[in-house]
């Protein structure tokens, strides 16, 4: 498409739609665990650590694709290898100066995966300084790799009081949540005063909207009382 219809105004508007349909709408995330490569304890001949120290773990809303499951046996025994395709908004990752890596790992429910692959998606209408997002490749880990803490939600099975996720809240720009924890969430459009905020501002759902005869089921805050 010809930089004349699609100028850096046009970009914007597609970053910030795409942050909306992920942030807004589909309330995926993954719990992210850089590698310290200061803190590791780096191998001087395989140039690996055994032992790997992580970062702070990072949450980063994405596209989640179905798990691929493949049994296997080996001289170990049963085992079961997990691929899974993780999709990242490239603008939100420069927006919050996250750099994500080959051989990072990252929870997802009750599982650790390991990245093994990183690729850039298809630029936006052709012009290359401007991509959608990122592609992560990973296959789940043993805990003997990265034992890491785990947020949820997990797992509907599990007693844990985060295992189902009861809360969530948009982020549409705001920098603080309602629950108040920062989003450093950024709309380029509203940043810049092309758009202004949104009226009705970032909703909810929670059990604060629970209205008379839902059995106690959540719903949006604000509409239904």
């Amino acid at each position: 498409m010809a930089r004349l219809f699609i100028t850096n105004r046009e970009i914007a508007l597609i970053n910030d739609l795409t942050k909306e349909l992920i942030k807004d709408v589909v309330g995926q995330k993954i719990f992210y665990f850089p590698v310290s490569e200061i803190k590791s304890n780096i191998h001087n001949v395989y140039n690996e650590s055994p032992e790997k120290v992580f970062d702070n773990p990072i949450e980063i809303d994405a596209l989640i694709d179905s798990p691929e499951w493949a049994p296997k046996n080996d001289q170990f025994g049963y085992d079961l290898d997990i691929k899974l395709k993780v999709y990242i908004q490239r603008k939100d990752l420069i927006d919050k100066k996250i750099q994500p890596s080959q051989g990072d790992f990252f929870t997802y429910g009750d599982i650790t995966y390991e990245v093994t692959q990183l690729v850039s998606m298809k630029s936006i209408y052709g012009q290359i300084e401007h991509y959608d997002g990122i592609q992560l490749t990973a296959t789940n880990s043993r805990v003997s790799q990265a034992n890491v803490k785990f947020f949820g939600p997990t797992e509907v099975g599990y007693s844990d009081k985060d295992a189902l996720l009861k809360e969530f809240y948009q982020q549409r720009g705001e920098g603080v949540l309602k629950n108040g924890i920062k989003s450093g969430d950024i709309r380029e459009l509203q940043q810049k005063g092309i758009l202004d905020k949104p009226i009705t501002g970032a909703k909810e759902i929670s059990d604060k909207g629970i209205i008379s005869g839902s059995l106690g089921y959540s719903s949006f805050y604000g509409d239904d009382q």
